[in-house]
């Protein structure tokens, strides 16, 4: 019994902790994932900034080169005939070179169209321009308006120029077109350069990609970084056919602006929507690439609208999505740490516990012991003291007979009546003593009324149909308790006048159970209603009592599944009343 009061000790310890353990865990991987949320939130506001610091530079930057373009499309209308049949191909060479142009096309309206009419590349003539949607419109109000008033590309005096786009008459090449037409002419000069030749070296010292690198350099934790184009993600790269047959890019409506898109997840397309939608943050928690990671989508509104950036209809973007993919490994390696350490505490603190727990209940149980070896010695004295007041009786029997012998000859009536009346009196307390029933209750009994006799109590017994008793309890147990509420009695009258100390105890069998009262004079009975009798500790005596008497009675009654009242029948008495299961 006692091994398995300790095996449940220790498995409801192991239970506790392993609780505590899983709570702590769990606000600690919350705790942690916030971090890293606020974190990539954190990175991705300065990328944010710089971003949008890069990209207006680039921006900037291209509207320098528009400036150039302008330049070199006044200078070759000095250096050209006005009448484009008298233009050729070698003069917009000549001027192409000295202007440090990729090259020079001339663009001639026909009433139908816009063709490329000559140029300095032979491969950039016959191109219909028709199809070239904003461009087509940029060309017309350039022709009737000689200015642009379309959102897109920029626009100067008798000048417009988009951006930096693959080239419809050589598919590989990435180019920037000018446009001039003030009207002196017939035809529309168009002078192009190439990116690697203005651009590239910019973006390679300050654009996007360099900062993006950076990045992911001097942050362990970020696996990926990705400027996202919402309005054509998901549905691949942006490709027409040309008159010659080749696909051409869109590079202004890729879905990947700028960075890499390695980390794919099925829900990508979805959370980027949510993202660009919603205009709110969109969390991802999965495994990619065989890796557990967090991706995040914020979206980033664009204040001034570009031409680099283009829905799939060629209006510039609102708005563009910033995706970070974080490895989740940091989170995992900080858990594994404090798991460890907080196991490494739960097995310390669990033996620590168990060994203070083992003295604590081996000094408990020594002190039950010793409590219940003193019992035991107090019911086997008040046992033996019955049998020896029995064994007196019977040896002084004799000696009673001869003296009611000696009165009765000598005529002393008076005398005989009253030392019969006396002898009978103490008889008579001993028949009742010996019929309660129960030796230990009669030793007990016994013994307190000869206690109650030296301090001059009035001790009244009263014990019916007490003759079978049959408890379910313990007779060392029920002398614990019937001696405690005795005791506490005499403690209670000896605070009186002696004709005041009266404590009387009775006993009775109940159907289904037997009950047992112990009363006393109680001056302040009235006072003891609301108070915490039965509470370890507490007393109303003054000093050198512990309180444990009614506590130790309320604990017996309890283990027993019985039940103790406090009754306040008459005034100044106080009346215990237990009632315990046959």
């Amino acid at each position: 019994m006692r091994r398995n009061a300790w095996l449940l000790v220790i498995l409801l310890i192991a239970l506790l902790l392993g609780v505590n353990n899983t709570i702590y865990y769990f606000t600690t991987k919350d705790t942690l994932e916030d971090r890293l949320q606020h974190e990539m939130e954190s990175v991705a506001k300065q990328i944010e900034i710089s971003i949008e610091l890069s990209r207006n530079g680039a921006e900037e930057y291209q509207e320098q080169i528009g400036r150039e373009l302008r330049a070199a499309s006044i200078a070759a209308q000095y250096a050209l005939s006005p009448d484009v049949e008298k233009v050729s191909n070698a003069q917009l060479a000549e001027i192409s070179k000295k202007l440090d142009m990729v090259g020079i096309t001339l663009l001639k309206k026909t009433p139908d169209n816009i063709i490329l009419y000559k140029s300095s590349i032979e491969k950039q003539m016959g191109y219909k321009t028709s199809t070239w949607k904003p461009w087509y419109q940029a060309f017309n109000q350039l022709f009737d308006e000689h200015r642009v008033t379309i959102d897109w590309g920029q626009s100067l005096t008798n000048f417009w120029t988009g951006p930096f786009e693959f080239a419809t008459t050589d598919t590989s090449a990435i180019q920037k077109w000018g446009y001039y037409y003030d009207g002196t002419t017939n035809y529309m000069i168009d002078p192009f350069i190439s990116y690697d030749s203005r651009q590239r070296d910019y973006d390679d010292a300050t654009g996007v990609e360099r900062l993006i690198s950076q990045t992911l350099k001097e942050n362990r934790t970020l696996s990926e970084i990705t400027i996202i184009n919402p309005e054509t993600f998901g549905n691949g790269k942006k490709t027409t056919i040309t008159d010659n047959g080749d696909e051409l890019e869109h590079m202004t409506q890729n879905p990947i602006i700028n960075g890499t898109y390695t980390y794919k997840h099925d829900d990508d397309i979805a959370n980027v929507a949510m993202a660009n939608d919603r205009n709110v943050k969109v969390y991802e928690n999965a495994v990619i690439n065989g890796k557990h990671v967090v991706k995040v989508f914020i979206p980033v509104d664009i204040e001034n609208k570009v031409a680099s950036m283009l829905d799939e209809k060629g209006q510039p973007l609102n708005r563009y999505v910033i995706s970070l993919v974080s490895d989740y490994a940091t989170i995992q390696q900080t858990l594994d740490k404090q798991f460890g350490n907080i196991v490494l505490i739960i097995v310390i603190v669990t033996v620590l516990s168990l060994i203070a727990l083992y003295f604590i209940l081996s000094a408990y149980r020594k002190s039950q012991d010793k409590l219940i070896r003193k019992a035991q010695e107090t019911y086997l004295d008040e046992i033996n003291g019955l049998f020896q007041s029995i064994r007196s009786q019977r040896h002084d029997f004799v000696n009673h007979v001869q003296t009611i012998h000696a009165l009765a000859e000598l005529g002393k009536t008076e005398e005989l009546k009253a030392y019969t009346a006396e002898l009978t009196g103490e008889i008579r307390q001993m028949n009742d003593i010996i019929n309660i029933g129960n030796p230990a209750i009669a030793a007990l009994i016994r013994a307190k009324s000869l206690q109650a006799e030296m301090l001059k109590v009035e001790f009244k017994i009263d014990f019916k149909d007490m003759n079978h008793l049959e408890l379910g309890m313990k007779s060392l147990d029920m002398t614990r308790l019937l001696g405690n509420l005795i005791d506490n009695a005499f403690d209670e009258v000896l605070k009186y006048a002696e004709e005041q100390r009266t404590v009387h105890i009775a006993g009775c069998q109940k159907p289904g159970y037997y009950q047992f009262t112990v009363s006393n004079t109680c001056l302040q009975a009235e006072e003891l209603a609301n108070k915490p009798l039965f509470q370890a500790g507490y007393t109303s005596k003054d000093g050198g009592h512990s309180g444990l008497g009614l506590h130790i009675v309320k604990s017996i009654v309890d283990q027993y599944k019985g039940i103790i009242n406090l009754a306040i029948n008459e005034p100044n008495v106080v009346t215990f009343i237990i009632k315990v299961p046959v």
